[in-house]
């Protein structure tokens, strides 16, 4: 039997595997012709909603969306009527809006929610310009350290998501008016 035996002052060389690559970020399609947005953000709790903002801003360019201008209106009641008129100027080719809307203890807040998302949904509707929702309403909203910590980080990821599906209906409706443009759809 033949053994070998390693003295224990002997540094040996043991080869390491290279290091695994980082996942590189993954490649989002082009757009044929650039995309500008309008980004309508509530100023109530300003620094909870900008996180939606910052974080939209982010993943809109990882997207391909590199024209954004942004728009400050007072409350998320406000949001509806600006989206309006910005669509029917025909120089945005999608509109985000973000909120939050608080129960403050004056008015039903979901009625007020309720009353945004339908507005922002005729938007849409009336101009084909498509309108996307960041307009949050928590069941309940304490002005505690702890749920505005939460809301930040709430709204942060629903800056991402609202990016996504903003370049994704942008894609998905180019392709659908070039089919009906072509004949193939409608």
């Amino acid at each position: 039997m033949n053994q070998m035996l390693q003295d224990p002052q002997t540094e040996t060389s043991q080869v390491q595997p290279p290091p695994v690559p980082a996942d590189p970020a993954p490649a989002h399609p082009r757009f044929a012709k650039p995309q500008r947005v309008a980004f309508v953000q509530a100023c109530w709790h300003r620094d909870v909603v900008a996180e939606a903002r910052i974080a939209f801003m982010k993943e809109a360019e990882a997207r391909h969306l590199t024209h954004v201008d942004v728009f400050e209106v007072p409350g998320s009641f406000e949001i509806p009527l600006h989206a309006q008129v910005l669509a029917k100027t025909r120089r945005y080719t999608a509109i985000v809006a973000a909120g939050l809307v608080v129960d403050g203890g004056i008015y039903r807040h979901e009625f007020v929610a309720d009353t945004v998302i339908k507005a922002l949904m005729d938007v849409q509707l009336r101009t084909e310009v498509p309108v996307f929702s960041a307009v949050l309403t928590p069941q309940q909203f304490h002005e505690t350290e702890v749920h505005y910590d939460f809301f930040r980080k709430h709204f942060a990821i629903k800056g991402v998501e609202v990016a996504t599906a903003c370049a994704e209906t942008l894609h998905g409706l180019a392709r659908l008016r070039g089919q009906v443009a072509a004949g193939i759809v409608g």
